[in-house]
């Protein structure tokens, strides 16, 4: 019998070759590592999800950064207070609507946000590092491709 070497070795050969199983213990690595780095560094995931959306598409409500960052409506109030206590955020009544509030980044949340980058980016090294570059390329890939087929329940176009 060939002896594998690693944590792997451990497992039964026959989870090691289901895909899912294998995409559940990389998760469940990959948040204890991001989880680890993160709470050393002050912040949260959603805090890092709020600041990227914020970056990338502008001042947005409040309502609508719980829908692009997957943040329940609750999580969301208490993330949006965080930031804007911290100053990474500004919450203004929206001149279009005046019954909702909408939140800009601030130029220490842009900061911030670069900050938590380079945390994150030190995680994903210590992770992928040992991977070529055209792995890691294909791997985020197949990732991406998965998440965003329609049959995932997240997309809102479940097939019966």
């Amino acid at each position: 019998m060939e002896e594998i070497e690693g944590a792997s070795a451990l497992q039964p050969a026959r989870l090691r070759q289901t895909p899912s199983w294998l995409i559940t213990q990389t998760a469940t690595l990959t948040n204890r590592l991001i989880s680890a780095a993160l709470t050393e560094a002050g912040a949260t995931r959603y805090h890092y999800a709020v600041l990227a959306a914020l970056e990338e598409f502008g001042p947005t409500s409040q309502a609508e950064l719980g829908r692009r960052c997957h943040i329940d409506r609750s999580d969301i109030v208490a993330t949006i207070n965080n930031l804007v206590h911290e100053r990474y955020v500004e919450r203004r009544q929206d001149p279009a609507d005046r019954r909702q509030n909408l939140i800009t980044l601030t130029e220490a949340g842009q900061q911030r946000l670069q900050h938590i980058a380079g945390v994150l980016d030190g995680v994903q090294h210590d992770l992928l590092g040992h991977l070529a570059e055209r792995e890691r390329e294909a791997l985020t890939t197949t990732l991406r491709t998965i998440l965003d087929h329609p049959s995932n329940p997240e997309n809102g176009e479940a097939s019966a």
